[in-house]
């Protein structure tokens, strides 16, 4: 019997590659995906030793628009049992002084190409009745993010769209989740260059625990996690908060510390 296949974008650091690496250890086959090839391959070589599974290293850009379907058609007749969207970054400033192309960026590969792997990948699933959706979201999705708008944007994009997939393929054998981290302790924040924010400054969790809480919630078939049980009494808080009040509490976290 052909082992089952795991996709994991952004997979070649952090959240990403710490899914990985329990996805391997649970036997799936993997298809690692970022733009640097480099990385995932040591991570492949490893995986494929310890775990005696195929790792194969696809790098893309999914900021541009023909790569997700050339993903796609290097896979060939290769089924995806598990779609890992995990690909994602940020960015800090005043939305007025920010660069629009770094804007634009952002917005293909954290909204753009998360639906559009999860348009090719999905139908085969449901004509199987069987597969499995993590998109990593953040905790960011719940409040509106003033000095990083169009990042917290973009998440609340992916929780909004990972709870109404997951409503229309629920009884169809195929699960969708969405992953809520709060701060981790991965390369993210020097990427946005928020190396100075309030934010960074606070208590973060690691990516190993993040990636365990989220995949033990998709397996379960969850629609939802938070990671982090301080980040979960943070959330609820926010539901019950004006959103000025959370934008301002946001704005000062995410501005540049003095």
């Amino acid at each position: 019997m052909a082992r089952p296949t795991a996709l994991i974008t952004g997979a070649s650091s952090g959240i990403g590659a710490e899914l990985a690496k329990l996805c391997a250890a649970e036997g799936h086959n993997l298809v690692l995906v970022a733009r640097r090839a480099k990385p995932m391959e040591a991570l492949a070589e490893s995986l494929a030793r310890d775990h005696a599974v195929e790792a194969r290293v696809l790098a893309a850009d999914l900021a541009e628009p023909t790569a997700r379907e050339a993903i796609r058609d290097q896979l060939g007749q290769t089924p995806i049992d598990i779609l890992i969207n995990n690909a994602g970054f940020g960015l800090q400033g005043p939305y007025a002084e920010t660069d629009w192309t770094e804007e634009a960026r952002m917005i293909e590969v954290n909204v753009t190409a998360l639906a559009h792997l999860t348009k090719l990948f999905l139908p085969a699933m449901l004509a199987r009745r069987s597969g499995r959706i993590l998109n990593v979201a953040s905790t960011a999705a719940f409040v509106p993010g003033p000095f990083m708008s169009v990042y917290y944007a973009t998440k609340a994009f992916v929780v909004s769209f990972s709870h109404a997939i997951a409503a229309e393929t629920k009884g169809a054998g195929v699960t969708v989740t969405v992953l809520c981290p709060g701060p981790t302790t991965t390369g993210f924040f020097a990427a946005a260059g928020m190396q100075s924010s309030k934010l960074f400054r606070g208590p973060a969790m690691d990516a190993a625990s993040v990636a365990r809480q989220g995949y033990r919630a998709m397996m379960a078939g969850k629609p939802e996690i938070v990671a982090g049980a301080r980040n979960r009494l943070i959330v609820f808080g926010s539901r019950l908060a004006p959103r000025t009040m959370l934008a301002k509490i946001a704005g000062g976290l995410n501005a540049k510390a003095q």
